[in-house]
């Protein structure tokens, strides 16, 4: 940080409007293949919040990667900025006292390491939306698999990029076994029994 940065000390602060808004504030980060239905659940999850009177907002590859992120490829290098920008985005939801939901492939441990330590261990809750290689590339809602496969896009994720499952989620979803609306309800009751909402 330039020395001639001063941080200003602002009478509004996060307790202040998690208190008029009535509702804790924190990330909800959603990991798993491209395909495994990270964004499907994450939007289901925001509408069920949304609809409790939860202040929310959703950041994909979608609304990121068209703007703020814009610039940056898939190298790994670029991949742990596009996640570190994501994580300073969330930091300040966070802060403006909104539950954040963030939904991203955040495909190694030491990426969400990083995410980790941006945003604090106590404001992070890590969904490891669980789905098999094989049944992404069933779905292939996108057609990312196929061109991975042919050749078209490098460091593709589970093809010639590697996906390190999180050893330790505070939940953990078999998309598999496991319907969508299944899947909300399991974090809706995780959020509810921990005392977040």
């Amino acid at each position: 940080m330039s020395k001639n940065i001063v941080i200003h000390d602002y009478d509004i602060s996060r307790s202040k409007r998690n208190k008029v808004n009535g509702h804790e504030s924190f990330v909800l980060w959603f990991t798993g293949l491209s395909g495994s239905g990270k964004s499907t659940i994450a939007n289901k999850v925001e509408e069920e919040l949304f609809y409790k009177g939860i202040s929310t907002y959703a950041l994909d590859g979608d609304n990121i990667r068209s703007g703020i992120n814009k610039g940056l490829g898939f190298s790994k290098e670029d991949r742990l900025e596009n996640l570190r920008r994501i994580s300073e985005v969330g930091k300040l939801f966070v802060d403006a006292g909104i539950v954040t939901i963030a939904a991203f492939v955040s495909p190694l441990i030491s990426d969400r390491e990083q995410v980790k330590k941006i945003l604090g261990k106590e404001d992070l809750i890590e969904i490891f939306i669980d789905t098999s290689l094989e049944e992404c590339e069933k779905r292939d809602v996108k057609g990312l698999y196929k061109k991975a496969r042919a050749g078209e896009i490098k460091n593709f994720t589970g093809i010639d990029a590697p996906y390190e499952a999180p050893k330790d989620p505070e939940i953990h979803i078999q998309t598999e076994t496991t319907e969508v609306d299944q899947a909300v309800q399991l974090i809706i009751n995780y959020l509810e029994e921990t005392h977040r909402i």
